[in-house]
Order: structure tokens, then sequence, then C-alpha cells
């Protein structure tokens, strides 16, 4: 027996032993694809980071980043008849809602109002057509490589899709942006319009009230992307980031985010091993996954080759896992 292979099966036991069948394991995760990662760049976990998936609303991270490099916060918006007309969750926007910038990212970071989106993205380029390819130019630049978005909201349309790795990257740049950072970590806020009417909002991120280090993320859902979330979590090692694509419930999905952040915080990351501990790599997990049966989250990655990384190391398990 090599000395590497007593060392693989040492691990796995001692693992095993610290953690009980309830553990966290690769196949743990009730979703098409997720990671961790932390705040060096260093993946902690992966499972399909690179299978292209429908985005939803985590989209509208880039879409405030790009509006932020051409808009001022405090610039006044008119409501069109065509950002009021998306369809989206309430607090409904009305033709005529006079809002400042800062305030359309306050709906649409903390609320997720895709008319929010579309009046930022006409304001900063004069059409959500040309606003998006910003948004693609933004993507490419700041690394999200195979990410590509249609439109500034999130809603479905043509060949939009994402990886769980690009949106760790979109996160990580977008808390660069103060006011962003800011916005992602409320709880609650209310907006007036200049007419006096009231919106209320509260953050469609469950975790800022059970996690005290949840620095903040962006949800996203539609019946094609199913539930995904990219979230920020403060730990004694900086941050951690955590993606999840393709949760076929709400539940599930802050439970995989739960479960992978937990998991993250307590490991070394993968680039400090020559090999992965549990890995089953197929060659065409970068290609864009199918809407599938969603009753079964991991059927379209089944069909489009799983890639599955953890690692657990024996110093980490050592420190108290």
């Amino acid at each position: 027996m090599n000395r590497t292979f007593f060392y693989m099966i040492f691990t796995v036991l001692l693992f095993s032993w610290a953690h009980p069948a309830s553990s966290f394991s690769p196949q743990a995760v009730p979703a098409k694809a997720c990671i961790v990662v932390d705040d060096n760049d260093s993946v902690l976990y992966a499972k399909n980071p690179s299978a292209k998936l429908p985005p939803a609303s985590t989209v509208k991270l880039v879409t405030a980043m790009v509006a932020l490099d051409r808009l001022d916060p405090s610039t006044l918006v008119k409501v069109n008849r065509t950002a009021a007309a998306v369809r989206s969750i309430k607090p409904r926007l009305m033709t005529g809602d006079e809002l400042t910038v800062s305030d359309l990212l306050h709906l649409a970071l903390i609320r997720s109002i895709n008319g929010a989106a579309v009046a930022l993205a006409e304001t900063a380029a004069g059409s959500e057509a040309a606003f998006v390819a910003l948004m693609n130019r933004k993507a490419k630049e700041i690394g999200a490589k195979n990410t590509h978005f249609v439109t500034a909201s999130g809603l479905p349309k043509g060949r939009q899709y994402t990886t769980a790795r690009d949106l760790t990257i979109i996160l990580k740049m977008a808390l660069a942006y103060p006011l962003i950072r800011e916005i992602l970590g409320k709880k609650e806020w209310l907006i007036t319009t200049t007419a006096g009417r009231e919106l209320y909002l509260e953050n469609t991120d469950d975790l800022l009230w059970s996690r005290s280090n949840m620095v903040g993320g962006k949800t996203g859902f539609t019946r094609r992307a199913r539930h995904c979330f990219v979230g920020a979590m403060d730990t004694d090692r900086g941050l951690i980031f955590t993606a999840v694509l393709g949760a076929r419930s709400r539940h599930r999905l802050w439970e995989s985010t739960q479960m992978l952040a937990d998991f993250g915080m307590n490991l070394q990351p993968v680039d400090s091993f020559e090999e992965p501990l549990v890995t089953n790599r197929l060659e065409n997990s970068g290609d864009i996954v199918p809407e599938m049966d969603l009753r079964d989250p991991d059927e379209a990655t089944k069909k489009a080759g799983q890639d599955y990384t953890a690692l657990p190391s024996i110093m980490s398990l050592g420190s108290g896992l």
C-alpha cells in the first residue's frame, strides 16, 4: 500500500469519525451546482462549479455595478411605462414614480424588483439591450468569463447563464462598491417617492436574520433557474463566499447555503492539496445545462457531468471542526 493511498484512507476515516452520518458530504447539497470560496479565491468545496445555469435575479449584482459605474446615486429617475410593466413581486413600481438611483438600487438588491433593474438600465444606457452589453463587458472584465446576460433583471430570455464559480467572483467585486455592500446588508428599508408613496422593503436574504456574520447576498428564482443564492459571510479568516444554483425550494436553498458556510468555515483550501479526496469530473461539465425535470435538482447535472470537489484536511479536522 503506497503512502498516498494510506493518507487518503486515513483522512477519510478520521473525517468520518469526527463527523457522524448527518454531517456534510459532497452529495449532500440538494442543488444543481454550488461552491465555497475563501477570501483568497481558494476553492474549499465545489459541485459542478462550471456548469452553465440560469442565474435568475443574481444578475442584479452586475446591474448594480454597471449602474454605479455610470450614474450618481442621487440622480432622480422617472419610471416609464416599460419599467413599470415588467412583471415582479411587490412593491410594484408605477409609471411616473420618481426615485433616486440609490432608491432603485435598494429596490433591485433588497427586494429584487425587476422594474427597478430595467429603470436603471434604461437610464444608464438608453435601452436595456445597450445596458446588457455593458453588463457582459463588465462580467468579462472582472473575470466572470463563463457568464452571459440577456436581461438586466434576470428574467429568462435566450441563452442567459452563469456558473457557481462566476457568481462568487461577481459578488466579491460587487462588495467592493460601498453602496452595494451597504444595501445588501440591510434587513429592511423604506423608500418614499417624490409624490410621497411609501415602498416598504424586506430583504429576500433570510440569512441576515439567522446569521450574525452574514455580510449580504443576492437571491434569485425563476421556474427554469429554480432557487439561487450567492452570499458572503465574515469569519476569523476573512470573508467566505457561497453560491448555490438550482435548489428545488427556498428551504433547500437556505439549508444548502448554511451547510456550505459551516463546512467552508472549517476547511483548508483545495489548492493546498495535490489531489482532492473526493472528485468525479466529466469532460462536459461546462456545457449549458438544459431545463430538466426539477423534482430532481441533480438530474440536469447528471446529464451534463458531475464535478465534485471536497477536501477535509487532517490539520483542519484537528482544529475542532
